[in-house]
């Protein structure tokens, strides 16, 4: 995880979901559910909690598979290329 981090593709990889979500239209869904869920409610009786609890599920069910796969395929590229130079490190390469 610290490597992830440091090495930057943590937030490369954020950048690219949040451009994927954005170009696909789950943004606007999301933000637009978000207005439903609080129109429903009335402003004053919901918290940002409660409005978190109730649109997470439905954030997450509604990204694009393709999406979800590009984003596996790169963490998983990157732990194959730090197993490998952790391995050559360990062997002394």
């Amino acid at each position: 995880n610290q490597r992830f981090i440091e090495s930057g593709e943590k937030e490369r990889l954020k950048d690219m979901l949040r451009s994927k979500l954005v170009e696909c239209g789950w943004r606007d869904e999301m933000k637009n559910y978000c207005r439903d869920v609080t129109m429903q409610k009335g402003l004053e009786n919901v918290t940002a909690e409660e409005l978190i609890a109730e649109i997470t599920p439905k954030g997450r069910e509604r990204v694009p598979e393709a999406v979800r796969q590009e984003l596996l395929q790169r963490i998983k590229r990157f732990l194959a290329l730090y197993a490998a130079n952790s391995k050559a490190v360990s062997d002394g390469k």
